[in-house]
């Protein structure tokens, strides 16, 4: 039986569970860089697939959409069925899938082997999370488990287009999805003696038209949240997202009565819980939106191509990653209220930099803005994923898991559609147009700074290139606006972490007086920890 005023800080991993800590990394790191490699190879495989701009749009947004849309049901069937058992039959569906994706000839081929790898995908994390959770029971080794995990994640995003310019360098572009194969082949050879294996013995049937709400419910709202970052404020998208929303309270509405749910939503009642998961999900808007403008500033403005770009953003990554790896041992001695906090103050003042830059000579300004800011967002993701798994019984360590990956999906989304569109307007509000150019152009630069870059030529003379300045500098005050909108709310943020989790001790689960976190017994708890 669970019991949240009983802790688990006396049972400690030891050289197997951090073995298998490192096995876990593998297809954390391959999911992110899954996530960023494609967009290097893109040039390549549309022209070798002779694919159109929907083509090339499917083969992108396939693997997210499918990955945010089943997270939520392969999170609750690790739990069902083992998280181990996921784990491996989803990691070998990714190497089949990379397989196929690789030798892909067309492409309704390639579009359908990602959309495979978005389905697989959404096993692998809620899984790795899940089994961390399993395996790590003591408070302080857990967090810096999770942080140790995150690391991977941000450094699969940080390799992916530098992985994918060397291979692409000597190899065609299928190359770029081989490199998952031996990653899994490893995972699945290595991981039925590393990891334990956990599940409910008393899991009930799967509830497949839960499973079909919840797509409903995410795709729509997922799909009209990206059509609003790349087109704006329009009625299709806004229609999509209020569709998805609509679906999820009938889904919500279903899982309150039904005595095995797909998700037991009875987890959202405990105060440490909701409050976790509020500050993971608009810590994705403020990251996202925020981030949005800082590769393109060096691109367009900076006029770095993509890979000089990658490396100028490498040692904020860096930044993030060392921050991830110190947050467990300054949490372990103080609260962790206080480390978002402290931790989101320095986000603000990264923002408040990026106020500063202009459109010539602002790179130092950017360049440590965004140093700061990556440093700042750091501890509260690590955090909170932690507060997260912490806060609910381990027996429902896979949908708590896929609910934490879920959130920050959306909020990647959110902050990409709502701050987009605010340095979009920004961009269109200050953009002024010379006189003597030619109308055709003038409305390409009112449409975005990419387009009249691109159709202006490397040198261009006469009132076009004072049109592509004034685009720079209007993309630049967008930058600014959205970097000062970023601080306030990065304050905001910080403020909202002290009153919802200052009672939360750095050392210990949440006790009993975190109301609603006992939800009852854990079925999983002793479970089937066979091995």
């Amino acid at each position: 039986m669970y019991d949240p005023t009983v802790t688990e800080s006396g049972i400690r991993a030891g050289r197997r569970e951090w073995i298998g800590l490192a096995v876990l990394a593998l297809p954390t790191l391959l999911v992110s860089l899954d996530m960023s490699v494609l967009f290097m190879a893109l040039p390549q495989l549309s022209a070798d697939l002779g694919a159109d701009a929907t083509g090339q749009l499917w083969i992108l947004d396939s693997y997210g959409f499918l990955v945010a849309g089943f997270l939520v049901t392969m999170g609750t069937l690790g739990d069902r069925i083992g998280r181990r058992r996921l784990l491996l039959i989803g990691a070998s569906a990714f190497g089949a899938a990379s397989l196929l994706a690789a030798y892909a000839d067309s492409t309704e081929m390639l579009i359908a082997a990602r959309a495979v790898l978005g389905i697989a995908g959404a096993t692998l994390m809620p899984s790795t999370l899940a089994l961390i959770r399993s395996m790590f029971h003591d408070t302080r080794q857990r967090s810096v488990a999770i942080a140790v995990w995150m690391s991977c994640f941000m450094a699969g995003n940080t390799i992916g287009p530098l992985v994918g310019g060397v291979l692409l360098e000597w190899f065609w572009w299928g190359s770029v999805f081989l490199a998952g194969v031996p990653v899994m082949a490893v995972l699945v050879l290595t991981g039925p003696a590393l990891l334990p294996e956990h599940r409910d013995p008393d899991p009930g049937r799967l509830d497949l038209t839960s499973v079909v709400l919840s797509l409903a419910a995410i795709l729509p709202a997922v799909h009209g949240l990206k059509e609003l970052t790349k087109n704006g404020w329009q009625i299709m998208p806004v229609a999509a997202i209020a569709l998805g929303a609509a679906v999820g309270a009938v889904f919500v509405r279903r899982q309150r009565r039904l005595s095995h749910p797909l998700l037991d939503v009875r987890l959202f009642a405990g105060r440490t819980f909701r409050a976790a998961l509020g500050l993971n999900f608009l810590g994705a808007v403020m990251m996202s939106g925020t981030f949005l403008f800082v590769p393109l500033y060096l691109q367009l403005v900076a006029g770095m191509s993509p890979l000089q770009a990658g490396l100028w953003l490498i040692p904020q990554s860096v930044a993030m990653i060392v921050s991830t790896q110190l947050t467990p041992h300054i949490a372990a001695r103080v609260r962790p209220a206080y480390v978002m906090a402290g931790a989101l103050v320095i986000s603000a003042l990264g923002c408040l930099l990026l106020t500063r830059v202009d459109p010539a000579g602002g790179l130092a300004l950017l360049v440590v803005g965004f140093l700061l800011a990556c440093v700042g967002v750091a501890p509260p993701s690590a955090l909170t994923t932690g507060l997260l798994l912490g806060s609910a019984p381990a027996g429902r360590a896979g949908a708590t898991a896929s609910v934490s990956e879920t959130s920050g999906e959306l909020g990647v989304a959110l902050g990409l559609a709502v701050m987009g569109s605010l340095g979009t307007a920004v961009y269109r509000d200050r953009l002024v147009v010379p006189e003597g150019v030619p109308s055709g152009l003038a409305g390409t630069a009112r449409e975005s700074l990419a387009g009249i870059t691109a159709a202006a030529g490397r040198t261009p003379t006469g009132p076009v290139a004072e049109l592509v300045e004034n685009a720079r500098a209007a993309f630049t005050t967008g930058l600014n606006v959205v970097g000062g909108v970023g601080a306030v709310l990065f304050l905001a943020l910080a403020i909202l972490a002290i009153a919802t989790l200052r009672q939360v001790d750095p050392n210990d689960q949440p006790g009993p007086a975190d109301p609603g976190t006992a939800t009852g017994p854990d079925p999983g708890e002793p479970a089937t920890a066979s091995v």
